[in-house]
Order: structure tokens, then sequence, then C-alpha cells
């Protein structure tokens, strides 16, 4: 398995027309991750999605190639995967910080010799403070930094 140690990272920069071909290969499957995911979540730890909690399902996943603002690629013996960060369109900015809305990050996997990308997640991060509560979130904010992740 591919991990941070074990790949050969891209600096961040905005989509060029091989990473909008794969992003448009895995957008429904991206769209059904993230709606599954919202849903699961919500029953036990609904900080997940909390800056977005005002859009349906439809605003959710009303986004297409146009929204995807910025990839990194990792090369590892395996093929190249694709990390992605996805302006959700129709988020309220008053949530977001310096109101540029709110994103969702994927990683997709591209094997050696395969045309077709394949999803691998979508980022969802856990993070003990040290007092030990815990953050949940799966949406982000254009200052995140899109890094490697496992999920």
């Amino acid at each position: 398995m591919a991990t941070a140690e074990t790949v050969t990272m891209g600096l961040p920069h905005p989509p060029k027309e091989e990473s909008i071909k794969a992003f448009n290969e895995i957008e429904v499957d991206l769209k059904k991750l993230l709606q599954h995911l919202r849903h699961e979540t919500d029953k036990h730890e609904p900080e997940y999605f909390a800056a977005v909690k005002n859009l349906s399902n439809e605003q959710l996943t009303n986004f297409s190639s146009n929204d995807l603002k910025e990839v990194r690629v990792a090369q590892s013996a395996y093929g190249l995967h694709l990390l992605g960060k996805v302006l959700l369109p129709e988020s309220d900015s008053s949530h977001a910080d310096s109101n540029n809305g709110c994103y969702f990050m994927f990683r997709a996997f591209i094997p050696g010799e395969a045309e077709t990308a394949k999803l691998h997640c979508i980022h969802m991060e856990e993070i003990e403070k040290p007092d030990g509560d815990k953050v949940f979130r799966a949406i982000y904010f254009q200052n995140d930094p899109l890094e490697w992740f496992d999920t």
C-alpha cells in the first residue's frame, strides 16, 4: 500500500488535462461516496460535515470538473495517485475562511498501464486535541493544504 513515505509527491497546481480526465472518470463515484459518508457520519459524528449542514444532497454534489481547483500527483511503484481539492460551489461562504467557500479532498489511483482512474477515498480527518477532545472534519477551506492522506 502506498504511503506518504513510499510515494514521490509533486507540488500543488491547478488541474491539467489528464487530471480533469481522471476526475471525470470518478465524478459519479465521488458524488455517491460524499453523500454516503455524510449520511453515515451524521448518525454519530455530524461535525464531519457541519460546515455544509445547510446543503441538501443535491447541493452538496452539485460540482463538476470546473470545481476541481487544485491537484497533486504522487508516483508510486504501482502507478499514479491523484489528490484533488474540489470547491463545493453552493457552499455558504459565511462558514468558510476568507469567504472562499468550502472544499472536500479526494485521492484517486491510476494503475501503471491502466487508462481509467479509480476513486480511493475522500479525506476525513480526526484530530485529538491535547485535552483529549476530538475534532472531526471532511470539509476544508481554501487555505487548508492538499497533502497526502490515507482516509
